[in-house]
């Protein structure tokens, strides 16, 4: 055994006995029980030199690929300077990326709060709906996905999560996706808001119908429930827009944001509100706090990530690697319409429906051997996304599209054979 071989055995070994004996048993099973060593781009090399174009993207986190110049450039810059703050003199890169949020987001949402992550951002929104209403009701959707700390499990459309944890926090009641009428019915005297993803990431990759938004947001402004947009997975330019939720034209009194808002390179999460939300500050400004939120290396990420993602026009690109993907898989489907059920999603957010979980798993498995990063969707086991990088090129997502090919004419010959 080479001396690689003995330190990713060593590796595994401290997985098994101090991380997560389960977790490395399906990361084995996948075929990813390697170590990662670098990464470049949209590819990622393993310590054997093995080198693999990454289509999972951190479920979102690479909307730049990996390591962008520009990026690393501007938190190299700022470790230089001041890596952390004192917390009590005026942090600028906050207020400069605070402006310019405001600049690109859409209707009034005018502040920020900055914290380390989706879940955080979340329990965030959730905290700041109560004080601004007074309520404590939520309404979330079937098939959402908005995190797994508790207030954020609490608005998780799943109980293979939420029940080992229950009593969650009161008042949270699940609706279909898509179904105005059943959130109008929904709400009650108590409703501080309504939670929903733009198109569900890890509920299967799923769009509502096309009067659904409007229709929402109507009914949210007529009740006085205020309209919670998660854009933690669907925004920074990921569905074709730069937010998912301009497809729709709507505006939301907050707005998450995490993930592809780092660059990839340092976690940052962001509650956006309008002036009226942000009312709720002016009695206790400390009201909500964060000790590691809006320092400026993540600050400077940030504003490194929306600078080239306006200055490469990175939305457009990702609605055309999309069209293609989907044409693509689509043809796909119609060879294998046994194997794969569905292709849907916008931009380089796609989602492929496989028969059932299992060819699911064979199917990520099988792409592991052809060196392509992917995973299925948490609440929706038999779907796959496709999530790479937004200016992916032609080459590397040839290398995909080939991969996801040989893979299913593979994971048919496999069960056929097992009948």
């Amino acid at each position: 055994m080479s001396s690689l071989e003995e330190r990713n055995e060593e590796i595994i070994d401290l997985y098994m006995k101090h991380i997560n004996p389960s977790l490395m048993r399906l990361v084995a099973f996948m075929g990813y029980d390697v170590i990662e060593d670098r990464a470049e781009g949209s590819h990622v090399y393993d310590i054997m030199g093995n080198e693999y174009v990454d289509c999972l993207g951190g479920f979102g986190v690479f909307a730049l690929g990996h390591r962008h110049p520009k990026v690393v450039g501007a938190v190299k810059n700022q470790l230089e300077k001041m890596p952390m703050t004192s917390k009590e003199l005026l942090i600028e890169p906050y207020a400069r990326l605070a402006k310019k949020l405001a600049e690109i987001s859409p209707g009034e949402l005018q502040y920020t709060f900055l914290c380390n992550s989706g879940t955080e951002a979340i329990e965030g929104a959730l905290k700041l709906a109560r004080l601004k209403t007074g309520k404590h009701k939520f309404i979330y959707t079937q098939r959402a996905f908005h995190g797994k700390t508790l207030g954020s499990l609490s608005i998780t459309g799943r109980d293979v999560f939420q029940e080992p944890f229950r009593p969650l926090i009161p008042g949270a009641k699940m609706v279909q996706f898509g179904d105005a009428d059943e959130l109008e019915s929904a709400i009650d005297d108590d409703t501080a808001a309504f939670i929903v993803e733009p198109i569900q990431g890890e509920g299967g990759i799923h769009e509502p119908p096309d009067d659904y938004f409007p229709k929402a947001q109507r009914i949210c402004r007529e009740k006085g429930v205020l309209l919670i947009i998660d854009e933690v997975q669907t925004g920074i330019g990921r569905t074709g827009k730069m937010f998912a939720c301009e497809h729709w034209g709507i505006e939301p009194d907050i707005m998450t944001l995490a993930k592809a808002l780092s660059g990839g390179v340092i976690p940052v999460g962001a509650i956006l509100g309008t002036p009226s939300v942000w009312e709720v500050f002016e009695d206790n400004p400390l009201i909500h706090s964060s000790t590691f939120g809006g320092n400026p290396l993540a600050c400077v990420a940030a504003l490194a990530t929306i600078e080239v993602v306006e200055e490469d026009n990175l939305p457009e690109k990702a609605r055309i690697t999309g069209e293609k993907i989907k044409s693509a898989m689509n043809d796909l489907m119609a060879e294998h319409p046994d194997i794969i059920k569905d292709v849907r999603g916008r931009g380089c957010l796609i989602g492929l429906e496989f028969a059932d979980s299992d060819i699911g798993g064979l199917m990520i498995s099988a792409l592991a051997s052809r060196k392509v990063l992917v995973a299925f969707t948490l609440n929706d086991h038999s779907v796959i996304r496709i999530e790479p990088a937004l200016a992916i090129n032609d080459d590397d997502l040839n290398w995909i599209l080939n991969a996801i090919r040989e893979s299913t004419a593979e994971v048919k010959e496999i069960a056929a054979a097992l009948g």
